[in-house]
Order: structure tokens, then sequence, then C-alpha cells
């Protein structure tokens, strides 16, 4: 296994230039994941994307609509 850096799935909580607060999901989309590993790495890092991906949105989801009501306070 080579070791470098990459972002499988990340989750931030960010303050724009227009000082709102937002969320951010980013990462390799799941069909890619074959692109960068293979064999037993691929299954271990899709297995993890799967546990975390649908926990993250929720807390994207939940937040971006809790931070909307918040961002509207700071217009």
């Amino acid at each position: 296994m080579s070791f470098k850096e990459g972002n499988i799935i990340s989750f931030k909580i960010l303050v724009n230039s227009d000082g709102h607060v937002v969320t951010e999901m980013s990462g390799i989309p799941e069909k890619d994941l074959h692109r960068v590993f293979k064999d037993d790495e691929l299954s271990i890092i899709r297995n993890i994307v799967q546990l975390t991906k649908p926990k993250l949105e929720e807390m994207h989801e939940f937040l971006e609509s809790e931070l909307s009501a918040l961002n509207h306070v700071v217009d």
C-alpha cells in the first residue's frame, strides 16, 4: 500500500465570506472507489463509506436546517 493522503469522505463546518455558517460534505464518489483502491482495501474502504456516509448526511441535513435559521439572524 502506498501511503498517500486523500479525502475518502469528510464533513466540515465552515464560515463563508458572508459570515454564514455552512456545512460541507466531500469525498470520492462511491462509484469511483475502485479507481483508487483494489481487492481487500477496496472492500474495507467501501464498508467504511457505506457505514459513515448515511450518518454524515443525516448530521449535514440537521445542521444545515439549524444553521439556516441562525444565518437569518446574521443577515
